[in-house]
């Protein structure tokens, strides 16, 4: 049997009134490989799918009992076929009913020539995207979100009167399920050219509506340090962690460019890899600084503990867009620790016990955190921002080397358990005994410490002569 899954789904639909649609169809023509198709049939779905499943000993379910559609997965997940039934009472009515002409393209399984009642191979052809019909956004607003994510996944130009008519109900964002926004914002995010998505999105008002905190950092002025407003900022720092994903040898050199890369690239939550996280952590770590801008003496602008409060607005946006808690607590971070390496600038060269307390502060992002504070340094180009940014990135490349040891082997082992420490000092299990632990983990990094008789006399010296910390 073929591994093709349009192939299996070819002979074992031979005799069944079905099409090919949508963006499988798209992607063929553009020769982008696809693992999963939307297939349209007249007639029997349920009785389709199960046709296609016994064929390719796939699982089969029940997709949407509403629209009476039915999803086959092969084994392991190589593939997936959606089959629905036809919008209309022809392949033709039903292309009429989708979004854009590139998706409104249809080929008969049973073989023959393509359906394109609305001229998407010729969009195709000219990079263009372009709505079906005027009602296409009025039938469901959600493409308005569509819009920008094709835009910048396939890299086409959105047709003018398009946007016009997104723009126009771009307020019917907000009454769309939270999961099928964020479904479509994800991949806005995620996708190769993230800047052209928000900035088409900023177009058709769809950044008010679905990430209101980003468009209210629109004209918030910073201090002499900055050259753009926090919204403009916020794009140049998304613009260089996408740089930095896609080349972190460019900014660490062959010595550590091969694991960062490798850690970007790991999964981390919600069909997202470690480098797209990064990416929400460039576009939500200043999103607290309209509410915490201050301006002091001589006109100094301040936006004091907008990490701390941005960590918790940033975690109350992704709960909003109902995303999981693990992306929620690993952005939240991102966003409390993003300016602690700019803090640690002075201090270098790093003692060794500064640099324990910086790794220690912010696992389990050391590294992630530590790629958003170069994407950061790098889009601040305001007064003395040529020395800034080399005195940032060679601290950066001093620290990355630490920061990925950490992630993959955690802090040293302890020189003593905890009970053997307690009962050596004749003190009991509790916070006093947490505090004593935690030092000599700080000593044994910085090479203080190296067998278990100088961490329990240190720590007795950490006791003073009443037994109490010193």
């Amino acid at each position: 049997m073929s591994d093709d899954p349009l192939a299996i789904a070819r002979e074992a639909l031979a005799e069944v009134p079905a099409w090919l649609v949508g963006g499988a169809v798209r992607d063929r023509l553009l020769g982008r490989a696809t693992t999963d198709l939307d297939v349209a049939v007249a007639g029997d779905v349920e009785a389709a799918a199960r046709r296609l499943a016994r064929a390719a000993r796939a699982a089969v379910f029940p997709l949407s009992e509403d629209f009476g559609a039915w999803r086959v997965v092969a084994r392991g997940g190589a593939w997936q076929a959606d089959l629905s039934p036809l919008l209309g009472e022809s392949i033709e009515q039903d292309l009429a009913q989708r979004d854009f002409t590139v998706n409104a393209i249809a080929e008969p399984l049973a073989g023959g020539e393509p359906v394109d009642p609305t001229g998407g191979r010729e969009d195709l052809a000219a990079r263009r995207l372009r709505m079906v019909s005027p009602a296409a956004f009025e039938a469901d607003p959600l493409r308005v979100l569509r819009l920008p994510r094709f835009a910048c996944e396939l890299a086409l130009g959105a047709e003018p009167a398009t946007i016009d008519a997104a723009a126009r109900h771009a307020t019917g964002l907000g009454h769309v399920s939270a999961e099928r926004v964020f479904a479509e914002f994800k991949r806005i995010v995620a996708s190769p050219d993230p800047l052209a998505g928000i900035e088409l999105m900023e177009r058709v008002g769809a950044v008010d509506v679905v990430l209101p905190e980003l468009a209210a950092l629109a004209g918030v002025e910073q201090s002499a340090y900055h050259h753009l407003d926090v919204y403009r900022h916020t794009l140049a720092v998304l613009s260089e962690a996408v740089a930095l994903q896609r080349d972190p040898a460019g900014v660490f050199g062959a010595e550590h460019g091969a694991a960062v890369a490798a850690l970007l690239a790991e999964p981390l939550a919600d069909e997202l890899t470690r480098g797209d996280a990064l990416r929400f952590g460039a576009l939500l770590h200043d999103v607290a600084k309209p509410q915490t801008r201050a301006v002091g003496d001589e006109g100094r602008v301040s936006f004091w503990h907008h990490d701390a409060q941005g960590a918790e607005l940033s975690r109350d946006i992704l709960g909003r867009m109902h995303a999981s808690e693990r992306l929620r607590a690993h952005v939240a971070a991102l966003t409390r620790h993003h300016l602690r390496l700019g803090f640690l600038v002075r201090e270098r060269p790093l003692p060794a016990r500064v640099e324990y307390r910086y790794l220690k502060a912010c696992e389990p992002v050391e590294v992630d955190v530590t790629l958003l504070s170069v994407a950061d340094r790098l889009a601040t180009r305001g007064r003395r921002s040529d020395a800034a940014i080399a005195k940032h990135l060679g601290l950066a490349r001093e620290l990355i080397g630490p920061a990925l040891a950490w992630r993959e082997h955690g802090p040293p082992a302890p020189l003593v358990r905890g009970d053997e420490l307690a009962d050596a000092l004749g003190i009991a299990r509790g916070p006093q005994l947490g505090t004593l632990l935690a030092e000599l983990e700080e000593a044994a990094y910085a090479g203080e410490l190296t067998t278990r008789e100088q961490a329990v006399a240190y720590a007795r010296t950490l006791l003073g002569p009443d037994g109490d910390d010193a």
